[in-house]
């Protein structure tokens, strides 16, 4: 990787760890409320301990975890990842030792923390890096499991943290908020990891199949001809299938309907879609 590229890929990261910091310190500090990970537990310590500040305790923790993921995910994602979690912690601590942020409406708090700390894990996730803990182990699980999408494998792991969170300091009302908050950021987290290349699938079964290909070919739009064969009547069709970006949606069942009103059409949604026309897979990517 040229130097350029280095500092570009670092400069975005410093970005994700400031609005991470900003986000956790105004959202969740005052309204003691948590988005799990390790993160959550420093809280937990923290609140029984208020010598050890959340920043420092969350560095420590990580450790552990950095250590078994060297190998497997290797020394770029590792290093870019520890200056994430350390560039971070340091901000947090920061910010809670200059200015100490009054509480929001909880509601307000939940929403608002969800989207800016989920931003903030989605950018950083993009460039290879996560702050340790809860994206760190999901990365190391998803090595394993490719199929479940980096958002969902954190809420998992949090819901645990969070769940402990409430029980110690015996508030549930927080821990719902958290949890609430906690969906709002891992949903975040996804559309920014693959909300770039997410799109819709549509599966069209016509008599005039010929006609609605050539009517999408000139869209723009690539077309794929399957050989299908009914179950009941046994009979050979072609099933058209093409991918496309939300805003042809309309446009394509238009375009259907007009030639064959009789067709059977599924659209779908897709997790992801790479090639030409799309996206491209980032081997540092998830």
């Amino acid at each position: 990787m040229h130097v350029w590229e280095q500092l570009k890929q670092y400069g975005i990261i410093t970005f994700g760890c400031a609005l991470y910091a900003f986000g956790f310190c105004w959202c969740c500090v005052p309204g003691h409320m948590t988005l799990g990970g390790l993160t959550g537990i420093a809280q937990i310590i923290n609140a029984f301990f208020p010598d050890f500040p959340v920043g420092v305790m969350t560095l420590m923790m990580n450790v552990p975890l950095f250590v078994l993921g060297l190998k497997l995910l290797g020394r770029n994602v590792l290093f870019s990842s520890l200056y994430a979690m350390a560039v971070s912690s340091l901000m947090i601590d920061g910010i809670n030792a200059i200015h100490s942020f009054q509480p929001l409406d909880p509601v307000l708090a939940c929403v608002y923390g969800g989207i800016i700390c989920g931003l903030a894990f989605g950018v950083m996730l993009r460039k290879g890096a996560t702050t340790g803990g809860t994206e760190l182990a999901a990365r190391l699980v998803k090595l394993k499991m490719q199929q479940l999408p980096i958002g969902k494998l954190c809420l998992a792991i949090d819901l645990v943290i969070i769940i402990t969170y409430s029980l110690t300091f015996r508030q549930l009302t927080q821990a719902l908020y958290g949890i609430a908050m906690m969906y709002i950021c891992t949903t975040m987290i996804d559309k920014v990891v693959y909300g770039g290349n997410a799109a819709k699938m549509a599966y069209i079964i016509s008599s005039r199949h010929e006609e609605i290909t050539r009517q999408l070919l000139e869209m723009d739009l690539g077309v794929t001809l399957l050989e299908g064969s009914g179950a009941y009547a046994h009979k050979t069709t072609q099933v058209v299938m093409c991918a496309f970006s939300r805003s042809y949606v309309i446009p394509v069942k238009k375009l259907v309907q007009k030639i064959d009103p009789d067709a059977f059409v599924i659209v779908c949604d897709t997790h992801e879609i790479l090639g030409e026309g799309f996206g491209t897979y980032d081997p540092q990517g998830l």
